[in-house]
């Protein structure tokens, strides 16, 4: 009798166990800043060092002549053993003109795996920096492995 409840007892747990290996676990990698902080900063008055005073400098620059900068976040599920998977990620995009004036400022999503722009403040019609931004998103299922072989 006291041997099954032992035994009882110790498949309980283990089961306790198991089950909470299968409990997803999300995990934040990186910095975007938050609308209250990008209300801030003013299109067309800021500068690269005021930006940096009120939101930080960020993760990334610009390739070219560093004209923009990036703050990158990322989000992944962690579920058991199972490899990480990345589930949302936002990129906001600050560009500045030859002066070091603020020009241009943006917040990217996925959405279904496409890029989608969820906010834009822009001095003049212009949508520099997007061809970084699509870099930044565009390794997401785009080429299978079977791909690659032919």
């Amino acid at each position: 009798m006291r041997l099954n409840r032992i035994l009882g007892l110790s498949l309980g747990v283990v089961f306790a166990v198991v089950l909470s290996g299968c409990v997803a676990q999300y995990r934040n990698h990186g910095y975007v800043p938050s609308e209250e902080a990008l209300a801030q900063v003013v299109v067309g008055v800021d500068t690269k060092d005021t930006v940096s005073d009120v939101i930080g400098v960020p993760g990334t620059e610009g390739i070219l002549d560093s004209s923009g900068w990036y703050y990158v976040r990322s989000q992944f599920r962690h579920m058991g053993a199972l490899a990480p998977k990345e589930v949302d990620r936002q990129v906001v995009a600050i560009s500045f003109d030859s002066r070091g004036t603020v020009s241009n400022i943006e917040r990217f999503g996925l959405e279904k795996g496409r890029v989608v722009v969820l906010s834009r403040r822009v001095t003049v019609a212009n949508t520099k920096g997007t061809t970084f931004i699509k870099q930044l998103f565009g390794n997401l299922g785009q080429i299978s492995a079977d791909q690659l072989l032919q």
